[in-house]
C-alpha cells in the first residue's frame, strides 16, 4: 500500500513582499484634505488667516504622512514620501507670490483696459458745455516709448553678446588674459545696479549733449549696460552644450572655423540662444529706475529717441502712484493699466521666442 503525497502549493514570497506595506494609492490626496481641515479647526478657534492656515497645514500634511508611511511602509518609502512633500510645498511656496502678484495686477488692470486706453495718450480734456476738466487715461505713448527703447537696447546687446559668447567658446583659450579678463568684466556687470547704470547713461549723456541729457536713446544705453552680460552668459553656456563631435566632423571635412560657427554651431544652438535673448529683454523691458533717470517721464507723444523725454510702461506704472495728477484715480487706474500690458507685452514677446525657436531649430530637435 502506497503513501499518496498531497502537492502543496508553493508559496511566493516575492509577490508577497510587493504587494504588502503599501498605502493607498491616493493617500496623499487624503492626507492634504485632512490635514487642511483639521489645521482650519484649530485656527478658527484662535483666529482664522489664510497665510497661517496653508503653513499649519503644510506641516500637519508632513508630519502625518511621514507617520503613517514609517507605520505602513518602510523607512525609506517614508524618507522618499517626506521629501517629495517638501519638494512640493516649497514649489507652492515659491509659486505663491507669483500668483498673488498676477492675480492684483490682473483683477485691478483689466478693468482699465481698453481700446482707447491703448491707443490714446494721457491728457486733460476740457468740456466746453460743462466746463469740467477731465483726465484722460492712455497708454499709447509709454507703449510707443517701451518698444523703441527695448528695440535700441536689444540691437545694441544681442550683438555684443553674441559676438563675446563666440570669441569665449571658440576662439579664446582658457588661461588666455584677454578671455579671463572679460569673464571677469561680464560677472562683475551681471551684478550692476540697475540704477548705477541710469546713473551712469545719464552722466555720459550729460557730458555730451549738456544738462538736459534725457533721451530715449540714453535709456537704452543704460539698458544695454545690464542686458549684455546676460546675453553673454546665456549664449555661452548654450555654445558649450553644442558636441564637440559636431566641430571636429566639420573641421575634417576642411571647413573653416568661421563657416563651422555660422552653418553647423549657432543653427544647432539656436532654441537656447534666442530664449536666453528673450529672457534678457524680459529682463531690462520692466526696469524703472534707469529709465527713469536716463529718459525721465512725460504724458505727451514722443517717438524721437534722440531728443526729449520719454515714457514708457514701468515708468508710467511708477509716476502714476509716486507723482498722481488732480484725478488721484484715473492715476492709479493708469498705473495697474501700464502694469497689466507690461505683463501682457512679455507674455507675447516669448511666445514670439518660442515659435522663431522652433522654427530655426535643427530638425533632429524638433
Amino acid at each position: 500500500m502506497s503513501a499518496t503525497i498531497t502537492p502543496q502549493k508553493p508559496s511566493n514570497p516575492i509577490a508577497n513582499t510587493l504587494t504588502s506595506g503599501q498605502l493607498p494609492r491616493r493617500i496623499e490626496l487624503y492626507v492634504l484634505l485632512g490635514a487642511l481641515a483639521l489645521s482650519a479647526v484649530l485656527l478658527l478657534l484662535i483666529g482664522f488667516n489664510i497665510a497661517g492656515w496653508l503653513v499649519l497645514a503644510a506641516v500637519i500634511y508632513l508630519i502625518a504622512l511621514g507617520i503613517l508611511s514609517s507605520v505602513v511602509e518602510t523607512r525609506r518609502k517614508a524618507t522618499d514620501r517626506v521629501v517629495r512633500g517638501l519638494v512640493t510645498v516649497a514649489f507652492l511656496l515659491a509659486l505663491a507670490p507669483l500668483i498673488s502678484t498676477l492675480y492684483t495686477v490682473f483683477s485691478k488692470g483689466i478693468g482699465v483696459i481698453n481700446w482707447n486706453f491703448i491707443t490714446q495718450t494721457s491728457a486733460s480734456v476740457f468740456n466746453p458745455d460743462t466746463l469740467e476738466v477731465t483726465t484722460q487715461v492712455g497708454a499709447w505713448q509709454a507703449i510707443v516709448g517701451t518698444l523703441i527703447i527695448t528695440g535700441i537696447a536689444a540691437l545694441i546687446s544681442i550683438p555684443i553678446g553674441i559676438l563675446t559668447a563666440i570669441y569665449l567658446v571658440e576662439y579664446a583659450q582658457p588661461k588666455q588674459w584677454l578671455a579671463r579678463t572679460v569673464t571677469f568684466l561680464v560677472d562683475v556687470m551681471t551684478g550692476i545696479p540697475s540704477i548705477v547704470a541710469g546713473l551712469f547713461a545719464f552722466s555720459l549723456f550729460s557730458i555730451i549733449v549738456g544738462p538736459k541729457a534725457f533721451s530715449g536713446f540714453s535709456a537704452s544705453v543704460a539698458l544695454s549696460v545690464l542686458m549684455i552680460p546676460i546675453v553673454v552668459r546665456s549664449c555661452e553656456e548654450m555654445l558649450r552644450l553644442v558636441p564637440m563631435d559636431l566641430r571636429e566632423a566639420s573641421f575634417a571635412l576642411g571647413v573653416s572655423r568661421f563657416s563651422t560657427i555660422t552653418k553647423i554651431v549657432l543653427p544647432t544652438a539656436i532654441a537656447g540662444i534666442v530664449t536666453g535673448v528673450m529672457l534678457a529683454i524680459a529682463r531690462v523691458i520692466g526696469e524703472t529706475a534707469p529709465i527713469f533717470m536716463a529718459a525721465s517721464f512725460t504724458d505727451n507723444f514722443n517717438s524721437n529717441p534722440f531728443d526729449g523725454p520719454m515714457q514708457t510702461l514701468p515708468v508710467m506704472a511708477y509716476t502714476g502712484y509716486k507723482f498722481p495728477g488732480q484725478d488721484i484715480a484715473a492715476s492709479n487706474d493708469s498705473a495697474w493699466g501700464a502694469a497689466l500690458l507690461l505683463v501682457f507685452l512679455v507674455v507675447i514677446l516669448n511666445l514670439i521666442a518660442r515659435v522663431v525657436a522652433k522654427v530655426f531649430a535643427p530638425k533632429g530637435s524638433r
